[in-house]
């Protein structure tokens, strides 16, 4: 199924009770969006999670639904509150409270690309600002929340895989000299998100296929994991980041030579993840 705001690939049969979400791999930049920004294709592009979606295309293969935004994060970020609206981007909103990412410029219409680069030279305003919150951001949460009650209507619980990439440099303050590099960073929310058995077996998936994995440092999962976590309703969501170096060229925003290599490995850990149905696992109380 394909709509404006996202792609969703069923398997032929759901067999598992996982759904595996990439929010921030859509690379539709409307023209209009380019031609009113300050920045380049390549600059705009900078704050993708390009490729994610390409990596996880196998899912449906193995019985699990896949959703990919279509729309670009830099133009509507999918795992931010859609009231999480910035009073110096757009006109007629107001301040309330300290919340660091509006500060930051990293709202639900972002202010800045990655690195703190403005996007625009001026405001937008409310008007647009809404219209694009119910063009994209509701139509993608609507889907994300119908696949996860299907999921859990049909076993029992549903666990969504939010998918996600890392510049390779954020990870710099985590890698110590007597520790590897992470590869993979799951969040769960420090535990409020996913429970623990769970988020176990995900990350014993990636560390069988050879992957160094951390949990919540430097990324413990942002609003979507906050907003679908609810383990004690046997709705878990685990939030994915995967070190961009390991298969694209970050400045040329280019898959790279071990492109194919690192997709197939996926193959077998999305193979694993997806087996983690609701009867392998405690059942939500009534």
């Amino acid at each position: 199924m394909s709509t404006i705001a996202y792609d969703l690939y069923q398997p032929r049969e759901l067999r598992s009770s996982v759904v595996f979400a990439s929010p921030h791999s859509g690379r539709s930049y409307p023209q209009s969006f380019a031609d009113r920004s300050a920045l380049d294709a390549r600059a705009l592009r900078s704050s993708e999670d390009a490729f994610v979606d390409r990596l996880f295309d196998c899912v449906p293969d193995f019985g699990a639904p896949l959703l990919t935004a279509k729309v670009p994060r830099a133009y509507v970020d999918l795992n931010r509150s859609p009231d999480e609206l910035d009073p110096a981007l757009i006109q007629g909103v107001r301040r309330s409270g300290h919340n660091p990412r509006i500060a930051s410029g990293l709202g639900v219409i972002p202010r800045v690309v990655s690195n703190g680069r403005a996007i625009y030279d001026g405001k937008l305003s409310r008007i647009e600002a809404d219209a694009r919150l119910a063009r994209y951001w509701h139509p993608y949460h609507a889907a994300l929340q119908t696949l996860l009650t299907d999921a859990h209507r049909q076993f029992g619980q549903a666990i969504l895989v939010d998918c996600h990439s890392m510049p390779h440099e954020a990870l710099d303050g985590v890698a110590r000299s007597a520790v590897k590099r992470p590869e993979i960073v799951l969040g769960d929310r420090f535990g409020a998100a996913a429970s623990g058995e769970i988020v176990d077996q995900i990350e014993a998936a990636f560390a069988a296929a050879g992957l160094v994995v951390t949990r919540n440092a430097p990324f413990a999962g942002a609003y979507i994991a906050q907003a679908y976590g609810r383990p004690s309703r046997g709705q878990h969501a685990v939030q994915i980041e995967i070190d961009r170096a390991l298969y694209m060229d970050e400045k040329l925003i280019e898959p790279n030579a071990n492109f194919d290599v690192f997709r197939d490995l996926l193959r077998g850990v999305v193979a694993e993840i997806t087996g983690l149905q609701a009867r392998d696992l405690p059942l939500a109380a009534e």
